[in-house]
């Protein structure tokens, strides 16, 4: 950027100016790396036009029934294309799923029968599934445990990728799903590779081509030019309000794969016999595939933030995952910043920083579905919206604070700056 805009920051906003100077400095390390970006965005918004193209969209798109919502050609307009961008057969994109965790479990309870064993290979999933399966919190009902069907995971091998020997002795007579987390999540490894998931969907079809492979997709949606569901992933889930809904989208959760795959799991969206037949759209259509359109240019504004915040932590001296330079397969950077109050701050600055409630300061607290407080910043216009810039942490050992989003670079650029000056002005780090 240029000293007309640091100068400003420093004016209008009050930055000091050895925060520009160490975001300056992380950035022209950068340049190589943005055009590579920009080359993704590029190849997956001619995929998106060309969704949109081949499925004829027009304005009676936009357009939306009532009731039972029979019929609703800007329904089906929508998850013609979702499966046209996506490379599947068929898709469910609806407003009330209200949220990933919700596309998730939606998906399990429509594949999985009583006696069926649900097999987890990239280690434990993110904390609000672990609810869903009933691994340690016993006060909800209705987990997968309840319903007779066994949980086994594979833990990740030392290199943090996946470990395919071990997946293999894995599998077994009553292994029915085997299921992926792409993104980091809350834990401390890189972003599942399209390379490993397509090593493990090959192994896992190579053992019993009737197995299924799933993926929970949160946040990896057009950081590639390609999907998983090219490389012969079954079913993969997401939600709208991350990547794929481009920050317009205002709720929902989107679910593709193969027909009968999703014929099965829309059964337990709605119920047999009606399956993906009903289901208003409440007006949304427009705004879900406005989102659509929009995504790869905002995944790659956030996917360049993401690395700005690694570059520029890793020179502090702080351990970042993924590594600074490395390549990307999700659009989250993870900072280990080993104290409460750094990592409390952190998040605090992101708020600041945020267009929505920017004078508010989030505190740690008991959030549905976690089983740590968690400090989460989510000034956003779509409430909960991580595609838009925001942080979080769990309030636990090591303290790791994960930054995503950003509908613009210059937004995730300045919660960068507004972070290191926080920290800086705070005496929490120097520079």
């Amino acid at each position: 950027m240029s000293q007309k805009y640091n100068n400003y920051l420093i004016e209008k906003f009050g930055i000091d100016e050895k925060v520009l100077d160490a975001v300056g400095r992380a950035e022209s390390q950068l340049a190589q790396r943005f055009e590579e970006i920009d080359d993704v965005c590029a190849i997956c918004q001619m995929k998106v036009l060309k969704a949109f193209q081949d499925n004829h969209i027009n304005a009676t798109h936009f357009d939306w029934s009532t009731g039972y919502g029979y019929d609703d050609p800007g329904r089906a307009a929508v998850e013609k294309v979702y499966a046209s961008v996506f490379g599947t057969e068929a898709a469910l994109v609806r407003p009330n799923i209200v949220n990933g965790t919700h596309a998730i479990a939606t998906t399990l309870f429509g594949l999985l029968k009583p006696g069926d064993e649900l097999l987890e290979v990239t280690g434990a999933p993110y904390d609000t599934l672990e609810t869903v399966i009933g691994k340690y919190n016993k006060e909800f009902e209705g987990t997968i445990k309840d319903y007779g069907i066994l949980y086994n995971e594979v833990a990740l091998g030392p290199d943090m990728d996946v470990d395919l020997d071990a997946i293999r002795a894995a599998i077994n007579d009553k292994t029915r799903v085997v299921a992926m987390q792409r993104s980091t999540g809350y834990d401390w490894r890189p972003a599942i590779s399209l390379e490993s998931i397509k090593a493990v969907t090959d192994l896992v079809h190579s053992i019993d081509p009737s197995l299924i492979v799933m993926l929970d997709n949160c946040y990896g949606e057009f950081v590639d030019t390609y999907e998983p569901t090219e490389f012969d992933v079954d079913v993969m889930a997401g939600s709208l309000i991350k990547n794929p809904g481009g920050g317009i989208a205002l709720s929902g959760g989107y679910i593709v794969g193969k027909e009968k795959l999703i014929e099965k799991i829309s059964y337990r969206l709605t119920c047999p016999g009606i399956g993906a037949e009903c289901g208003l759209t409440y007006g949304q259509n427009r705004h879900v595939m406005q989102g659509l359109f929009l995504a790869p240019k905002v995944v790659s504004a956030a996917v360049k933030g993401a690395m700005l915040a690694g570059v520029v932590y890793d020179s502090l001296g702080f351990e970042v995952m993924p590594r600074a330079m490395a390549p990307r397969s999700d659009i989250i950077q993870a900072i280990k910043f080993l104290e409460p109050e750094r990592t409390v701050a952190f998040c605090q600055a992101i708020q600041s920083a945020s267009p929505v409630d920017s004078y508010v300061s989030p505190m740690p607290w008991d959030m549905p579905g976690y089983q740590d407080q968690v400090v989460m910043a989510a000034g956003a216009f779509v409430q909960g919206s991580s595609i838009e810039l925001s942080a979080d942490a769990p309030l636990r050992e090591p303290y790791i604070a994960y930054f995503q989003g950003g509908l613009t670079y210059e937004h995730s650029r300045y919660g960068i700056i507004k972070s290191l000056d926080k920290l800086h002005k705070q005496g929490l780090i120097e520079l």
